[in-house]
């Protein structure tokens, strides 16, 4: 499963820093302006292109993007690139939202996955624009920032739907070992 890689994240896990060559560095950068219209306008400040822009490996091909030693945005093998929670928290409209009800937040902050009941129970909050394997901010019933980071494994619709079973996996949560990596020197 994805979601361990993330959660039991510690420095130790760290296989390798690269600087990346300018061409890597521009990919990156594309990708990331893709994924996160609303960043454009702070995206030369976050991702300076004269900054170095190194991408650290770890265990269980967790990637991060790391500038100026803070951890901005990581990704498992090759998928999309999702922002850390503490720059979702200060941007937090970059990314497409979705709702636990109260009684999900300690699971969500133990590190389980998203259950669809979550999502859909009095609540529990959908956007029905989510497709399924899209990269949610996971907010929480009465709370204001994120609690967590999310991949949908199903559309919203799908979820709304079904009902049942995992919506979304649990990529990155308050308090994790990614959370608690505010800086990578």
């Amino acid at each position: 499963m994805v979601v361990v890689f993330v959660l039991r994240f510690s420095s130790e896990d760290v296989s390798s820093q690269n600087q990346v060559k300018a061409s890597v560095q521009r990919k990156i950068r594309q990708s990331i302006a893709e994924e996160y219209p609303g960043l454009e306008p702070v995206l030369d400040d976050l991702l300076p292109k004269k900054a170095p822009l190194i991408v650290v490996k770890c265990q269980n091909h967790l990637n991060l993007v790391v500038v100026n030693s803070v951890p901005l945005f990581f990704n498992i093998r090759d998928g999309p690139y999702m922002p850390t929670l503490r720059l979702l928290h200060q941007y937090p409209n970059i990314m497409k939202k979705l709702q636990v009800d109260r009684g999900a937040i300690k699971f969500v902050l133990a590190g389980a996955n998203i259950m669809c009941p979550g999502l859909t129970s009095p609540g529990g909050a959908l956007d029905d624009e989510v497709d399924a394997e899209t990269p949610v901010a996971i907010m929480a019933e009465g709370k204001q920032h994120a609690l967590a980071i999310g991949f949908t494994k199903m559309s919203a619709k799908d979820i709304k739907a079904i009902n049942k079973g995992i919506g979304v996996d649990n990529m990155h949560y308050l308090n994790d070992g990614l959370w608690k990596m505010e800086r990578l020197d």
